[in-house]
This record gives structure tokens, sequence and C-alpha cells, in this order.
């Protein structure tokens, strides 16, 4: 007899529409985007320039999708982009690309054009969940017609610019809910077993298997190693199931399995993973981490061109 590990669903099948239904009456609005997140990028308007890109609209919420760019958009000069919040759950992504804005960006101005997208998925922001309204992860879903919302609308933001883009960075968390949660939700979901997995304590990035750039994940590692500690591997050199290639990296075929990371073509790419419930970490620290990601980044990448 197989046991159950998740509350919605039969062990062995996949969800149809009436689990997705159980599922979503079980979210809970728990704070507020547009206390959190939008009056802090109204904040920004004076310095920067600001624009809706699409709007969310779910029977439980509409939200606006917010981009930030640089003042004076030059076409002369690189196009650097940084997401966070693609998994709404994923706070310091949210909170640490809105203290980059606010503290930093400005300090690229003339060197770089840069757009920031702090908040993909803002229903799951509220409800402090990985997936959207519809029981989709958005980063899984960067693919041609995308079923996701958040996804489908950060592609096309991103279209026109493909081709100019030198960096993205895609800032993410590693919680320790992605293994009492989040990845039993989706092995319910898809009628799969659940195999537990261990966490890793602190901070990591994920390279694109498919275009490896050892060295800028290592400037970008050496920076967040002011800040906060990076994860070491397990027992079998590994980090979440993955070989760990370089100290703190591991590699995923970002395009092949629909990442944030992969929709941009730019030359240098990495998502970043903080681990906020390390007793070893502070909820600022992960915001700093986040912020010292992107600084490394964009110094290395506009070193290096």
């Amino acid at each position: 007899m197989t046991t159950a590990f998740y509350p919605i669903g039969t062990p062995g099948q996949a969800w149809g529409a009436q689990e997705r239904a159980q599922w979503l009456a079980r979210q809970r609005v728990q704070r507020s985007h547009a206390d959190e997140v939008v009056a802090k990028i109204d904040a920004l308007r004076g310095r920067f320039d600001v624009s809706q890109y699409g709007q969310l609209d779910y029977p439980s919420g509409h939200y606006p999708l917010l981009a930030i760019r640089s003042r004076g958009w030059d076409d002369a000069l690189p196009v650097m982009l940084v997401t966070g919040g693609v998994h709404g759950y994923e706070t310091s992504g949210v909170q640490g690309a809105l203290k980059f804005v606010d503290r930093h960006a400005a300090d690229y101005t003339g060197r770089c054009n840069l757009l920031v997208v702090p908040c993909v998925s803002p229903w799951g922001y509220e409800r402090i969940q990985r997936w959207n309204a519809l029981a989709l992860d958005p980063n899984r879903s960067f693919v041609i017609d995308s079923p996701a919302p958040e996804s489908a609308a950060l592609m096309a933001l991103v279209a026109p610019l493909r081709g100019r883009f030198l960096m993205h960075i895609d800032l993410h968390e590693t919680t320790d809910t992605d293994e009492s949660e989040f990845r039993p939700a989706l092995a319910a979901r898809d009628g799969k077993p659940f195999e537990p997995g261990e966490i890793p304590d602190g901070f990591y990035l994920v390279d694109d298997s498919e275009n490896r750039q050892p060295a800028f994940q290592q400037a970008v590692i050496e920076a967040v190693a002011k800040v906060t500690h990076i994860a070491p591997a397990d027992g079998d050199g590994r980090i979440i199931g993955s070989p760990v290639v370089a100290h703190g990296v591991i590699e995923y075929p970002l395009k092949a399995l629909g990442l944030c990371a992969g929709i941009s073509d730019a030359r240098y790419t990495t998502t970043t993973e903080v681990y906020p419930d390390s007793p070893k970490a502070t909820p600022e620290q992960c915001d700093d981490a986040q912020v010292a990601a992107v600084r490394g980044a964009l110094e290395y990448a506009l070193a290096h061109g």
C-alpha cells in the first residue's frame, strides 16, 4: 500500500481540476505586494524609469507587473538583466533586487543599461508560495506558449532586447520549506513518489551547462563570500542532487528546463540561491548576499565584455 505524503490527491495519480482547486483553496494572503514591493518601486520613480509590462488577473487577485530601467537608456551600452521573485516565496530575491536598485544602480550610469524586474510572481509573493494560482511553477515555464502568465509576460518584455544582453542574474532562495512543502506538493501534483533530499546550508549558484562561464561564477561567489557563507558539497560531492563543479557552483541546462536565467541569451548568466533558514544568516544578510551577487556579476561582465 502506498502511503500518502501530501494532504491533496491520491498517491500515484496526477492531480486533476478538483485537486488543483483544493490546493488553491488552501492558499492564503500572508503579506502585501502593494506595500512591500509596489510602494518601494514607486519610491524609485524619481531616479529610474518604471513601467508596467503586464498584469496578472486571477480570480483571487490582480497584480501589476513592474520593471525598472536605467534613466537615459543608451543603445550603445550593454544591457544587464536582473530578475527576482520568479518564485514569490523567495523573499531575498525580491527585496535584494529592490535594495540593489535603491543603493547601487546609479553607480552603473553610463556604464550599462539596467533592466530590473524585482517581483516576477506577485501572487506567489503575497501567499509565500512557489507556484502560481494555476499550481504551475513559473521557473519551469519559460517556454514557447508558456502556460504561466508570469513567465509569458517576462518573456515578452525581454524579447525585443534578446541578443543585446551581456548579463542576466536571476535571484532565488533554497529554503527548508522546499523539502517540507514544495517538493512534496510537486510529487503529489505529478503523481510521483516523494524522495526526500537535503537542503544545503549556504549560498550557491547555478551555471548554464550549455554555456559554462566558470570564471564569472567564481567572481560572484567571491563577492558573496564577503557577506555570507557559501554552501559546501554534501557527502556525495553534490548540492541538491547535482554535482558541484566548483566551489558553490552546480549546473543545469537552463533552456531545456524552462528556467528564467535561460530567456535572455546573455553571455553571462547565473541563478543565485540564498539559504534564509540558516542559523548563520539573518534576513538582512540574505538581502545583502543578493546585492553582492548582482554587483559582482555586473563588475565581472563589464570588465570582460
